[in-house]
């Protein structure tokens, strides 16, 4: 058995057909990694009790902290509880805080009568000890079995969530002898990924053995993570910076920032820090830039609004494109998404604006404009730039990636580097 490392296992069919994307193992794996747990494994499997059985016994065995989520509701689906009962002796309990909990939550809060099916959550094994869910009426248990901890979580992510982070992440602290794990990350634009590679090719060759590099390439970004991990956390932490230092000052030419986080932030930090502000037009992306600037928190201090001009009529009644552009150059072209910049940030009165038209696909490419075919521009007061991509992904990825693009390009004309 492997000190201080885990197995997240999820729990549930929904799961293995593609119906729920597992965020859950993301959440736990990220939160084990931040006190040092090395997750080696993640395990999905579906609500069958052999498959889980089989799964706890291959975890156990190679670890001393095993993660359960999932199958712990109030339906006939939910078979995790019987089988931990089952698989860890004991007999089931009413755990009367629980039972508390719940009959608060229905007939205080929903103003509606407890069942039977609802009692029943209250019940967990004897062999457990229990883990008070604050959030939902599903509680979590700790079982302890030759020498590992084994929890289970419900699968309803913002109760998982609150388990992790209140129960299951105190309780290993106190009890395990957790070294140190740390990550230093940076965000890079403008070259690809094998090209980065070979640009630092030499410091990746020099690293000390106990720091790792990994590449993170999404929508022609790639992100540099230097991780380490150490019994002492000063010692690691000083040499994670020394290194960290040498790979910015290697990639500075195409540095976008030194922290984890994506471009919308990085943006969003400039333009407040300015004091300035954003207005975007868009056709093809339908709103996602404009989703993207404001999904974080303070996003009203540098950006306006937009206007989504998906119909050419809009197109030509909000934001002045000429329909002898449409007619000719079409509305996927410079001529087009220059003047869409120029309009959508006069009309709003902002400092810049981001505007976009393309061809995201399956159907709409011309032997002149391919599926995949985007132009973006962006505005400030002094010009307007643009520039055109072609793109070779599905339909929502293609529309992520112009996003994604968009906002680095107004990042360039922010910085004066187009």
């Amino acid at each position: 058995m492997d000190q201080n490392s885990a197995t997240i296992i999820t729990i549930g069919d929904e799961l293995l057909i593609g119906q729920v994307i597992d965020t859950n193992s993301a959440f736990i794996a990220q939160a084990l990694n931040a006190i040092g747990v090395k997750v080696t494994s993640r395990i999905a499997v579906g609500d069958e009790q052999l498959a889980i059985s089989n799964a706890l016994d291959t975890a156990i065995s190679q670890n001393q902290i095993v993660i359960l989520t999932g199958g712990l509701g109030p339906t006939s689906d939910d078979i995790t509880k019987p089988l931990l009962m089952d698989y860890f002796g004991g007999s089931l309990i009413v755990h009367q805080p629980t039972l508390d909990h719940i009959t608060y939550i229905f007939e205080q809060v929903h103003k509606r009568p407890m069942i039977d099916r609802n009692r029943k959550q209250a019940e967990v094994p004897d062999t457990c000890e229990v883990l008070f869910n604050e959030t939902g009426t599903a509680p979590g248990m700790l079982f302890k079995k030759n020498g590992a901890f084994i929890f289970s979580l419900p699968g309803v992510p913002h109760e998982m969530k609150w388990l992790t982070e209140n129960k299951v992440i105190p309780i290993l602290q106190t009890h395990l002898n957790i070294g140190f794990v740390a990550h230093r990350t940076l965000l890079t634009a403008g070259i690809g990924e094998s090209f980065l590679a070979e640009l630092i090719l030499d410091f990746e060759n020099n690293l000390p053995t106990d720091i790792k590099l990994a590449y993170l390439p999404n929508f022609g970004m790639v992100r540099l993570r230097l991780s380490g991990s150490n019994a002492d956390g000063s010692i690691l932490n000083k040499t994670l910076d020394t290194q960290f230092e040498l790979l910015k000052k290697a990639v500075a030419e195409y540095l976008v920032t030194d922290e984890d986080e994506t471009m919308e932030v990085v943006v969003g930090k400039m333009l407040k820090a300015s004091g300035q502000t954003v207005a975007t037009a868009e056709s093809c992306t339908g709103g996602f830039i404009g989703h993207l600037l404001s999904k974080h928190a303070g996003s009203s201090q540098f950006y306006t609004g937009g206007i989504i001009s998906y119909d050419n009529r809009i197109k030509t009644e909000f934001l002045d494109v000429p329909t002898s552009i449409l007619q000719t150059v079409g509305a996927v072209s410079k001529e087009a998404v220059e003047q869409m910049a120029q309009a959508v940030r006069e009309k709003m009165n902002t400092d810049y604006a981001i505007s976009v038209s393309g061809i995201m696909g399956p159907t709409g490419k011309t032997d002149e404009k391919p599926l995949g075919m985007v132009w973006v521009g962006v505005a400030n007061k002094e010009k307007v730039v643009s520039k055109v991509f072609y793109l070779r992904f599905e339909r929502q990825r293609n529309i992520e990636i112009t996003a994604t693009q968009a906002i680095n390009l107004l990042r360039l004309l922010i910085i004066n580097k187009i």
